[in-house]
């Protein structure tokens, strides 16, 4: 069943963070995972949010997941997303996972 891997970022280098961000597809597209959203600006409905970007990427199985966030050629450009910015990072099962 589908897993979602939802992030929660604050910048703190934004140059960096940048730097990552301009190569993130490039590695995402050889994993079977979906970009559900990437917002700047989210609407915080209830509750404090003390973050600048929530992603949201969708993969088949929970395998697929953790193919992606520990290849190699993540690993490498995710230096770049650790020193840009502090992560909250969750993976979650879909329904009937």
């Amino acid at each position: 069943m589908s897993v979602y891997l939802l992030a929660q970022l604050r910048f703190t280098d934004r140059e960096a963070y940048d730097r990552y961000q301009a190569r993130f597809m490039d590695v995402f597209r050889q994993f079977n995972g979906r970009l559900l959203a990437a917002d700047e600006r989210p609407q915080v409905l209830e509750g404090s949010w003390e973050r600048d970007k929530v992603v949201l990427m969708s993969f088949p199985d929970a395998a697929s997941a953790s193919a992606f966030s520990s290849s190699p050629a993540y690993l490498e450009i995710a230096q770049d997303r650790k020193a840009g910015a502090d992560a909250v990072v969750l993976m979650v099962r879909g329904f009937g996972a």
